[in-house]
């Protein structure tokens, strides 16, 4: 997919479960936050994953990254900006900055990509109805 892809940015707030025995967010919760923002993405392009599954797809990750910055502390205000950087045939990759809204540093970067599966599971060519959905 070489067309811009459209941003979202999603707030959230850091919660206490959310941060370790040093009061920072613990960092596998920064893939919890990755798939807050993509909800919040396929809800800002007129959709949501509930109805996708209900189609009778899913997409699992197949593969996650993340680089730590800075950390994350409790109650503190976040912004992930999410967008869609590749769109193939079977499978998405979304990229993630994760900011602190009070002063906008860059706390982590990151990416997923996911496979598109159908209801038995076996990898499957996206339907053109997400395709629809998710092009700019």
């Amino acid at each position: 997919m070489n067309e811009p892809s459209l941003h979202v940015l999603a707030k959230l707030r850091v919660i206490y479960g959310d941060t370790d025995q040093m009061g920072v967010v613990y960092y596998a919760n920064y893939f919890r936050y990755f798939e807050f923002s993509r909800s919040e993405y396929l809800r800002a392009r007129g959709g949501s994953y509930t109805d996708f599954e209900k189609s009778g797809f899913g997409l699992p990750v197949v593969s996650a990254h993340c680089d730590y910055k800075r950390p994350a502390k409790y109650d503190e205000v976040l912004i992930v900006d999410v967008h869609l950087a590749e769109l193939r045939r079977a499978s998405m990759r979304f990229e993630y900055e994760v900011r602190r809204e009070a002063d906008g540093v860059v706390l982590a970067t990151g990416h997923t990509v996911h496979a598109c599966v159908g209801a038995s599971g076996k990898p499957t060519g996206l339907p053109e109805s997400l395709v629809k959905l998710l092009r700019p």
